[in-house]
C-alpha cells in the first residue's frame, strides 16, 4: 500500500500541471521579475547604480530559466511529472525574453545605443561576446518553439536544433565567470555551476545508458 500516496501525488500534480490554467499561470508568474525591475527603475528603488541593478538582474533570470527549463526532463522522468512537458518551450522563451533584455540593457544603458560603439566593444571584452553568442544561439531556438516549426523541420531535426540549449546553458555559465571574475566573487556563480553540472550530467548518463542498451547482448558480454 506505500507506493499509492507517491502515485495519488503525482496523479495530483500531473492534474494541475495539465490545467488550462496553469500556462496563463506560468506566464504571469514569469514576468513578475520583470515587472519588479521594471517597477523598481520608474520608482527610482535599485540603489546606487540602477542600470547595473537592470543588468545583473535581467542576466541572472536568463541563467535561472535556463536551468529551469533544463531541469523539466529530468523532474519529469524522476517524479512521472509528463505535465511539465508542455512547460517547457515556454521557459525557454522566457530565457530568451530575459536574454534579449539583458543584451538590450547592455546596449542602452552602459553603450549609449551606439551601434558602432557596441559592435567593436563586443569582441573586446570575453564576457560579452560569449554572453552575445548564447543570445544569437537561443534566437532559431525562440523562432522554432512552436507546432508548425516541428512539422516543418521533422521531429529529429528539431530535436537536434533544439539540444543547443546545452551550449547555451555553458556560454551563459563562462559569461557569467567572466563578468565575476573582475570582482573575484564566485559564489553565486558556483551555485549556477553546480546545478548545471548537475542537469548536463543526468543526461552524460542517460545517453550512455541508452547507448549501453541499444548494444546487441553480445557486444555487451565482451565490453
Amino acid at each position: 500500500m506505500a507506493p499509492a500516496a507517491p502515485a495519488a501525488a503525482t496523479h495530483t500534480m500531473n492534474k494541475l500541471l495539465l490545467h488550462p490554467a496553469a500556462k496563463p499561470l506560468l506566464f504571469a508568474l514569469a514576468l513578475l521579475p520583470f515587472a519588479q525591475l521594471l517597477w523598481g527603475a520608474v520608482a527610482n528603488t535599485l540603489g546606487a547604480n540602477p542600470a547595473e541593478a537592470l543588468i545583473r538582474g535581467t542576466g541572472d533570470w536568463v541563467l535561472r530559466f535556463l536551468c529551469i527549463t533544463l531541469a523539466v526532463t529530468p523532474l519529469r522522468e524522476a517524479f512521472g511529472l509528463t505535465g511539465l512537458a508542455r512547460l517547457r518551450r515556454m521557459l525557454g522563451n522566457f530565457a530568451f525574453f530575459y536574454g534579449v533584455l539583458h543584451f538590450l540593457c547592455y546596449a542602452w544603458l552602459d553603450m549609449g545605443l551606439d551601434l558602432t560603439g557596441i559592435v567593436a566593444d563586443i569582441p573586446k571584452r570575453p564576457f560579452i561576446l560569449v554572453g552575445t553568442l548564447a543570445l544569437l544561439l537561443m534566437a532559431p531556438l525562440a523562432a522554432t518553439s512552436f507546432n508548425r516549426a516541428i512539422q516543418a523541420l521533422g521531429a529529429a531535426r528539431w530535436k537536434r536544433l533544439h539540444q543547443a540549449v546545452y551550449a547555451i546553458g555553458l556560454l551563459g555559465l563562462l559569461h557569467f565567470f567572466w563578468m565575476r571574475a573582475g570582482k573575484n566573487d564566485f559564489g553565486e556563480w558556483t551555485i549556477y555551476a553546480v546545478v548545471m553540472a548537475v542537469l548536463l550530467g543526468w543526461r552524460v548518463r542517460q545517453a550512455l545508458r541508452r547507448r549501453a542498451a541499444s548494444r546487441p547482448p553480445g557486444a555487451r558480454a565482451t565490453s
